[in-house]
């Protein structure tokens, strides 16, 4: 028999519930499809039941479920759906600890990547590290994101910039997927950067993408979208759009990194594409945003990264109010954004870019599961999803946002299985042969 977890006694509980599928946008936002005394219940890693604490006592008394029940007093405290990460780099090897030195001292990120630092410095060490070595940093990694909150999480390649290790960074976020208890998402970047023995033939290997890791990726099923770096000095607007149509060729959904260092057009491409989803953004064009928002491509905000670059962050409020749905993410990686929390990330949403409560945690779940396509099945506390929940030592859901820097986690549920408890994972098997 499948076990059956009760939570019960939810002081809040907060379903992210809506009679449509779309991304939220605009007013709709801030609707938390908030329960006071809040209970919920699963089967099977299945929610079978969300609502008030009298009619979760109805419905356990009509279904006839007494036996085998895991039943948690979640009194005082906060339950919401599992955080979903929807932009990280998740796999990788090294550390770039010298760089924010660097920039202290005025060097930029461009500067810093120019003289083969950067995406570049990490992907020597990379191609350095065995699949078991980058595994077990990676899982590392993925175990902070779990007690943070986060269940879901979206991993780029992009630090292995050839046939070899860009196959190894994906047959590594595969296994951490099968392996670790935090899903997964694959995202193919070979179009990080042009990597140094391409060095002023940045065609040559754009067909090595397209001609020789394309299908690969394809024929192996290690990714379900591709990503491109759309920026001056790395992948032109035109190069961008030859990269992306040939991943939708095949079968990979596109995203992109856009307009992070400049108005470079790359919202608009999106635009164009229809996208999935446009990351960063911090530059981005009125028609530019109001273009993604007409062909409803989210907008994926990364506010830790303008923060540890020490530059303006995304206008979201713009966004939001021109009707884009947006997301949030860490952009977990080793030179801009090198964090596991989302919740700080969520802090600084609202700190530095003026997102309300209530947008900033439908960003980190309903939208970010539409951010990785996978909104049918996570992102909400609805019947019939996975039952992936975080319960947080707080009383309310303003208190995420106003103790900011604290990782208020007490309790994580994936797949109906508690995996953090009182802020401890518990075990599992991380390791590979």
């Amino acid at each position: 028999m499948n076990q059956i977890v009760y939570i019960k006694h939810a002081t809040q509980l907060l379903s992210l519930s809506s009679q449509s599928k779309e991304p939220r946008s605009g007013p709709s936002m801030n609707d938390l499809g908030l329960i006071e005394n809040g209970s919920l219940v699963a089967e099977g890693g299945v929610i079978t039941f969300v609502g008030t604490d009298e009619e979760a006592v109805q419905y356990l008394d009509q279904h006839g479920k007494k036996e085998d029940i895991l039943t948690i007093d979640a009194s005082g405290k906060l339950v919401t759906p599992g955080l979903i990460d929807p932009h990280t780099h998740l796999v990788y090897a090294g550390s770039r600890e010298n760089e924010l030195e660097m920039r202290l001292k005025g060097a930029t990120y461009i500067e810093i990547h120019k003289q083969g630092g950067g995406i570049l410095s990490t992907t020597t060490e990379t191609r350095k590290a065995s699949e078991k070595t980058l595994f077990d940093q990676s899982a590392k990694r993925l175990d902070q994101f779990l007690k943070h909150g986060v269940t879901t999480v979206e991993a780029k390649s992009g630090y292995g910039l050839n046939v070899d290790d860009e196959l190894k960074q994906l047959r590594v976020a595969k296994q951490l997927n099968e392996r670790h208890p935090v899903d997964v998402v694959s995202t193919f970047m070979g179009a990080h950067a042009v990597p140094v023995e391409y060095k002023g033939d940045s065609e040559g290997y754009i067909d090595l993408l397209i001609q020789e890791l394309l299908p690969r990726v394809a024929e192996e099923k290690l990714a379900e979208f591709c990503d491109v770096f759309c920026e001056d000095g790395v992948f032109t607007l035109e190069q961008s759009e030859k990269i992306l149509n040939a991943g939708i060729k095949f079968g990979l959904k596109p995203k992109i990194h856009a307009d992070e260092i400049e108005a470079f057009g790359g919202a608009e491409l999106a635009a164009k594409l229809e996208a999935v989803s446009a990351d960063h953004l911090l530059k981005a064009s009125d028609q530019g945003i109001q273009d993604m928002a007409n062909k409803e491509v989210i907008a994926t905000l990364l506010p830790g990264t303008a923060f540890f670059l020490m530059t303006t962050p995304a206008r979201a409020r713009k966004m939001i109010d021109s009707g884009l749905a947006v997301a949030l993410a860490t952009d977990c990686n080793p030179g801009s954004s090198p964090t596991e929390s989302l919740l700080l990330v969520m802090n600084l949403a609202c700190l530095t870019m003026g997102m309300t409560p209530e947008e900033v945690i439908t960003a980190c779940t309903i939208n970010a599961a539409h951010a990785v396509d996978k909104a049918d099945t996570i992102g909400s506390l609805e019947v019939g999803k996975q039952a992936d929940v975080v319960i947080f030592d707080a009383k309310n859901y303003q208190i995420l946002q106003y103790n900011y820097g604290v990782n208020l986690v007490h309790t994580v549920i994936k797949k109906g299985q508690v995996v953090v408890q009182e802020g401890g994972i518990l075990d599992y098997s991380q390791s590979i042969n």
